[in-house]
């Protein structure tokens, strides 16, 4: 079932260039991370269930690259940015070779039932 989003052609034109580019830059680092890396944590500071998705990847053995957006007060509005390309509604932010496969949880059970190692095969 396809996500629901806002069809473009619903945007007037005047503000089409604002939602393209709404924190961009962000987008386009993320982007570049999940390009290099086979594993990628977004996340932010004091938040646990980042730090248990990062713990659960180092104790699996996998290398991961962590990129990490402000704390709970600072930064929203950036991370909010990624949440709406996403459609994923909290952090962390967990890739495996591209893909997201959701947040601390759902990486626990791609570990406990072998399937992570499977995403990870070249």
């Amino acid at each position: 079932m396809p996500r629901p989003i806002l069809d473009e052609a619903l945007l007037h034109p005047a503000i089409r260039p604002v939602v393209a580019g709404h924190h961009r830059d962000l987008i386009q680092q993320v982007q570049a991370a999940i390009g290099a890396h086979s594993a990628v944590v977004v996340g932010m500071a004091g938040n646990p269930f980042v730090a248990r998705a990062r713990k659960a990847l180092d104790a699996a053995g996998v290398a991961h690259e962590y990129i990490g957006i402000g704390s709970y007060l600072s930064q929203w509005r950036r991370r909010n940015a990624l949440k709406m390309w996403t459609g994923w509604p909290t952090l962390p932010m967990v890739f495996v070779r591209g893909t997201l496969v959701g947040g601390a949880d759902d990486l626990r059970r791609l570990i406990d039932s072998g399937e992570l190692k499977a995403l990870l095969k070249p």
